[in-house]
């Protein structure tokens, strides 16, 4: 099954899948609102507000396995995403990105090495996953590599559909 196939359900609830965002180039990260690494949502959505428009968007899927740092239920997050950070990329329902209750989709993104030929589970909060327009996974990106650093950004413009 293709990432784009794999059903999901997004924060509000509804059903979802990344095949709703085919043709567009995706930064797939795990978030949390309790972590060292929050402020990341602010590189995020620069990003979603720079490029949104070119057929980008950044998907934020909450993960509660790393230290218990996205405790919050689905309005919980929604509020905090929003209030605090001016959240309008699209978020999913909460998931475990690790273990016997991997989702699907992070079952084919960690099979995507990192820049130093890793692959494997994901290490912590804010891991961050490029996914070109046609669904296959070009690059992956540890925790503490900024969203809106030179790196991430080349292989975003690198990976933007052709208008």
């Amino acid at each position: 099954m293709s990432l784009h196939e794999i059903p999901l359900t997004a924060l509000d609830g509804a059903p979802t899948s990344l095949g709703d965002y085919a043709g567009k180039a995706l930064l797939v990260v795990n978030v949390a609102s309790k972590c060292g690494m929050t402020p990341q949502y602010t590189g995020l959505e620069q990003l979603q507000k720079t490029y949104g428009e070119r057929g980008f968007s950044v998907v934020g899927f909450p993960c509660n396995q790393f230290g218990g740092q996205e405790p919050g239920s689905a309005e919980e997050i929604q509020t905090f995403c929003a209030t605090k950070y001016g959240v309008t990329f699209p978020m999913m329902g909460k998931i475990e990105v690790n273990g016997g209750g991997r989702h699907p989709v992070y079952t084919e993104l960690t099979r995507h090495a990192d820049a130093s030929g890793e692959a494997g589970d994901v290490q912590w909060n804010f891991e961050k996953f490029l996914v070109a327009p046609s669904g296959e996974v070009v690059a992956r990106f540890r925790t503490r590599t900024e969203p809106t650093s030179d790196e991430v950004i080349s292989t975003i413009e690198a990976n933007l559909p052709s208008t």
